[in-house]
């Protein structure tokens, strides 16, 4: 039945909803560049692609980071919404579901202040963790179903967040011919997971379902955006909100908590039914050793 109504409802052309974790403040920065600018260019990259950008909150880098706290307004300042991503990011699997609640509800008054009236009760799991037990998994699952939360799933990834880092370290040294590289690996990761999560969506229900694309804050990140959404505009691919794309039936566990959950990865969604899941087409170990 489910299987049919995702058909039924699936996308004429492929689109993805842009999501944005870690705000305020991600990962290094090369010298010179500030997380105002790297928000900036992030945002007039969305506004520019007329792409919705919904970014995911950490609030303690506010602490972490003072002079970050002004992405956050910015960010709404832009019409982009908030959602939350945890207090301190911590990996569920680490935390009673007690402690995660309390790191979830520790992130709610900015959000609150942030968004007013608007819908910020959206949840990014950091770490993409659910918890290492299916006991813990299900309480956190109650918890954010008793407080009217959506879990904003991921069905798009490149490992973007494995960029920024590197590309702070090849900055420092002046290593031009290392960011081009970067800049080509980055593109190629990118180009070759939307083929993979296409061929998966068509496997699984032949036809493509709305993505939704896990990115991250980081000045790569903004670097690249412009040539990113170009790259998926290229491919055939629209921009879209989260919500609109987590409304199609395949989401319909994380927008509903309460409910029993289902596989909302493209990837689990083929374990389940048997079928074979195609390699991972990025490789980011060879990252680590740019630029040391």
């Amino acid at each position: 039945m489910i299987a049919a109504a995702v058909l039924l409802l699936a996308s004429p052309a492929p689109v993805i909803a842009f999501t944005w974790d870690d705000l305020p403040a991600h990962s290094a920065l090369p010298p010179g560049v500030t997380r105002v600018q790297v928000a900036a260019d992030l945002l007039k990259a969305a506004a520019d692609a007329k792409a919705p950008a919904f970014g995911f909150i950490n609030g303690v880098q506010t602490e972490r980071e003072p002079t970050s706290t002004p992405v956050l307004k910015m960010w709404r300042d832009a019409d982009q919404p908030l959602g939350n991503h945890t207090w301190s990011h911590q990996n569920l699997k680490d935390l009673t579901p007690e402690q995660f609640a309390a790191e979830a509800a520790r992130n709610e008054p900015m959000l609150k202040d942030l968004m007013a009236a608007e819908d910020w009760r959206w949840l990014r799991y950091p770490f993409l963790s659910e918890g290492d037990t299916p006991e813990k998994r299900l309480a956190v699952r109650a918890w954010l179903a008793a407080n009217h939360y959506k879990i904003a799933s991921v069905t798009m990834s490149f490992a973007d967040y494995a960029f920024n880092e590197p590309y702070a370290r090849c900055m420092a040294k002046g290593d031009k011919a290392a960011v081009v590289e970067l800049e080509k690996r980055y593109l190629d990761a990118a180009a070759a997971v939307a083929d993979r999560a296409r061929a998966m969506s068509k496997t699984l229900y032949g036809a493509d379902i709305p993505y939704v694309l896990l990115m991250h804050g980081g000045a790569f990140d903004a670097r690249m955006a412009p040539r990113l959404y170009k790259l998926y505009a290229r491919k055939g691919f629209g921009f879209t909100t989260l919500a609109k794309a987590e409304s199609h039936p395949f989401y319909r566990t994380d927008v509903d908590p309460g409910l029993p959950p289902e596989p909302t990865s493209l990837e689990d969604a083929l374990k389940a039914k048997g079928l074979p899941v195609p390699p991972d087409p990025v490789d980011v170990k060879a990252l680590d050793g740019m630029c040391r």
